[in-house]
């Protein structure tokens, strides 16, 4: 049974904690809202580059002069694994479900007799995979998303996968985020990012429409493939941002929720105890009184 100074001393100690969370949960709200207009803004622009890509890439493909990250290598022998996602903790369940999704496509490839290269974006993935995938590590980014996430940031890690790609250590490409969709629900999310998928034409739909370019297609692709790209990336830090800070807001709501009650029970076991102990020395008084 602890004692009543025991019990202090843990209730001060939760009610400290329970101002850390209730502050971090109203930072990580106000960041939410910025990160979360700036994830949406993204999206027109980015889906519009790819239904644009998708279209020129249709009429392009079984060409010879097209570029290697439309047509690929012809292989399909070593995968490069994007894993992203925040270098801060206290979010809940974020980091491990991107790690985890990014883990279960690691060892799927490998089943699969692939080669597999790992580039984290994010100290918590590098720390969460280096645990059993440490030799398949192959770059580390973690100088980002200081204060909001910059497109500049993005070129970094897409200048990184499309030197890699021109050098030939791999074949495939795919990206592992979490795409937000609301403060408590973010989807994880895996997408192939070179070779630049392309849609399925639909009767009627753009992919289906056929359009003269000025300069020339080719040229258009290898220009814009290599942005699309760095766009593609910059997209999915900006929905990785979002989600971090709704769900670091959602994990620090229901740690002050819980601080709260734990307050409440020990407070209450803290008033039993003491009235315990008073009951206990009245009755020793009352004995001792009666005795004489």
């Amino acid at each position: 049974m602890p004692s009543l100074k025991d019990l202090r001393v843990r209730i001060a100690s939760t009610q400290s904690t329970k101002k850390i969370t209730s502050a971090m949960k109203m930072v990580a709200a106000a960041k939410l809202r910025r990160a979360q207009l700036a994830a949406e803004a993204a999206r027109p622009y980015a889906e519009r580059m790819a239904r644009m890509l998708g279209n020129l890439a249709g009429g392009a493909q079984g060409r010879a002069d097209v570029s290697p990250m439309l047509a690929g290598t012809g292989q399909d022998k070593v995968h490069l694994v994007v894993a992203m996602t925040a270098n801060r903790g206290l979010c809940g369940g974020f980091n491990s479900n991107i790690n985890r999704s990014a883990r279960n496509l690691i060892q799927e490839l490998l089943s699969q007799g692939k080669t597999v290269k790992v580039l984290c974006v994010g100290s918590k993935a590098r720390d969460n995979l280096k645990r059993d995938f440490a030799p398949l590590i192959v770059g580390v980014v973690t100088d980002f998303g200081r204060k909001t996430v910059q497109f500049s940031e993005a070129e970094v890690v897409a200048n990184k996968i499309t030197e890699m790609f021109a050098n030939g250590e791999f074949d495939v490409a795919t990206m592992v985020y979490a795409r937000f969709k609301s403060a408590m629900t973010q989807v994880v999310t895996r997408q192939q990012i070179i070779p630049f998928p392309v849609p399925a034409a639909e009767p009627g739909g753009d992919a289906a429409m056929v359009y003269d370019y000025e300069p020339s297609d080719q040229e258009i692709l290898t220009d814009l493939l290599p942005r699309n790209l760095a766009i593609q990336v910059f997209k999915a830090m900006l929905e990785n941002s979002a989600s971090f800070f709704g769900s670091q807001m959602t994990a620090m709501d229901s740690a002050t929720r819980n601080a709260g009650e734990m307050i409440n029970a020990l407070t209450m076991k803290y008033n039993r105890s003491r009235q315990a102990q008073i009951t206990k020395e009245l009755i020793e008084i009352i004995s001792g009184a009666e005795a004489l």
